[in-house]
């Protein structure tokens, strides 16, 4: 007998896990029954409104355009990451959504510009990125439909109203048929014989029925966890910061088309601007800082009024042992957390759903599938985490926080990197990853960590002819960026 496809999908939790899953699923799979679970009594976390380019795709396989949720959202765009201080006291660098430069002869930019490092024609990378210096001089405009060079390749992404997104995301999915129920879930039915979930009781006196469930109940894990027993990586041995305090604040002044990342004296404050607020956020280490010493700092470093009392807010970073186990998955807070400090939570949130439609199993749940979901779960998970620490370990700060990050034992995998990158200016490609080559490089400029030698086939190229080719680039990506208007200007615009 043939195994029948999913007919129905349960979600457990709502929030911005919750109704990606639902509206995203419900628009591949019409056939789905799909049916949320969520209490307006419980309060979703909202940590970050910041985003990645990759939430524009998300939308527009909805049908949505970046104005339709822009208006909706409260947004305002993002060419990328402004980290202030985070190598020493006074170092600012940007990691943009854009690349450096142009490739020649196959060679990627950076070595070019590496050799000009050995002269006295030195010049930033940063001067290469079109995204950093639309940035820096706040200014934006839609990347060109058909680019004439690389060098005015570059993306973008929101800061939006994490809590409009999910209500917009809601009421989206209901109109298209998805089912949602106001309920508390009291107790989950698994089947004897192999712990696969059958049913949810919930306080309203319901019984809702599943084949499939996903779970976005947020750090509770209500079916992964308290269900299932799946076990959780703690990460803390290598990301020290277990707390974050937020508040949001009036905007006052032009909002910058970047977050801002601001190291502080036990971790670091964000800062992103949406059209009618500010969001801030201080995220630490308890073990360096007290709950007290957090706020205090997080106020002192906030100018304009605050909207409400700051809240806290307590991780551990890390992930679940399997995010599919038997017939739950797992999504958002409930799979696993990082600091927001690269947007990356619901990223993996969308990289989720699209294995799930690239896995989804029948009523069999095939161990193959499952299996290769977790795979693919994990490496992308230790890729973010290996990307985040290495904001974190080349750091030449004061205090006891930063010390101890500079003497952590770093994973080997990102010591490998590491290591390639050192010897001849090695950024691979490799599978599973969210963040590119280009994102690497900035960091490791950020971080000022150089290599000792690049590519060797461009030592023909006589420097003269070198800085010639980069002086070209440079002038024109600055012609680009003075056409350009400024952001607030461009949000008139595409909003008016």
């Amino acid at each position: 007998m043939a195994h029948q496809p999913i007919q129905k999908l349960v979600i457990v939790g709502g929030g911005t896990a919750g109704w990606m899953a639902a509206t995203s699923l419900k628009h591949s799979y019409p056939h789905l029954q799909v049916t949320l679970v969520e209490s307006s009594e419980i309060g979703t976390i909202g940590v970050g409104e910041a985003t990645i380019p990759t939430i524009r795709r998300f939308y527009a396989q909805l049908g949505l355009t970046d104005e339709d949720v822009m208006r909706k959202t409260q947004a305002t765009c993002k060419l990328g990451i402004q980290f202030n201080g985070w190598l020493q006291e006074n170092s600012s660098f940007i990691h943009p959504f854009g690349s450096y430069g142009e490739a020649l002869n196959g060679v990627p930019f950076h070595h070019y510009w590496l050799k000009q490092r050995e002269t006295d024609a030195a010049t930033a990378l940063e001067e290469y990125c079109v995204a950093v210096q639309l940035a820096r001089h706040h200014r934006f405009s839609l990347p060109p439909t058909n680019p004439q060079s690389s060098l005015s390749v570059f993306d973008w992404a929101l800061h939006l109203d994490a809590g409009l997104f999910a209500s917009m995301l809601k009421e989206h999915g209901i109109a298209n048929g998805v089912e949602c129920i106001d309920a508390k879930v009291e107790r989950v039915d698994t089947v004897l014989e192999n712990g696969f979930i059958r049913a949810l009781h919930l306080d309203n006196k319901r019984c809702v029925e599943g084949e499939l469930f996903l779970d976005c109940s947020g750090f509770r894990g209500v079916l992964i966890e308290q269900t299932l027993k799946t076990g959780y990586q703690d990460w803390s041995h290598w990301l020290l910061c277990d707390s974050a305090v937020v508040a949001q604040s009036e905007l006052e002044g032009e909002p910058a088309p970047y977050t801002q990342a601001n190291a502080r004296e036990a971790g670091w404050q964000w800062k992103i601007p949406l059209q009618h607020r500010q969001g801030n956020g201080l995220v630490y280490s308890r073990a360096h800082q007290s709950d007290e010493e957090a706020e205090n700092e997080l106020r002192a470093n906030i100018g304009e009024p605050l909207l409400h009392a700051p809240r806290i807010l307590r991780f551990v970073p890390g992930m679940r042992n399997k995010a599919w186990n038997k017939n739950c998955i797992a999504l958002g807070l409930a799979a696993g957390f990082f600091e927001p400090i690269e947007s990356t939570n619901i990223a993996l949130i969308e990289t989720a759903i699209e294995k799930i439609k690239l896995l989804l199993p029948d009523t069999s749940m095939q161990v193959a599938l499952r299996d290769e979901f977790n795979l693919r779960i994990q490496k992308e998970y230790e890729s973010v985490r290996d990307f985040v620490l290495l904001h974190y370990c080349l750091n030449q700060r004061q205090g006891k926080f930063w010390q101890d990050y500079r003497d952590i034992s770093l994973p080997e995998s990102l010591t490998h990197r590491m290591a390639l990158f050192k010897a001849n200016g090695l950024l691979p490609r490799q599978r599973h990853e969210i963040f590119q080559p280009n994102s690497w490089l900035a960091l490791f400029d950020g971080c000022r960590y150089y290599p000792s030698s690049y590519d060797a086939s461009i030592r023909q190229f006589p420097d003269t002819m070198i800085n010639r080719g980069l002086s070209t680039m440079r002038e024109r990506i600055m012609g680009a960026v003075q056409k350009s208007p400024s952001h607030t200007e461009f949000l008139r615009r595409c909003l008016s």
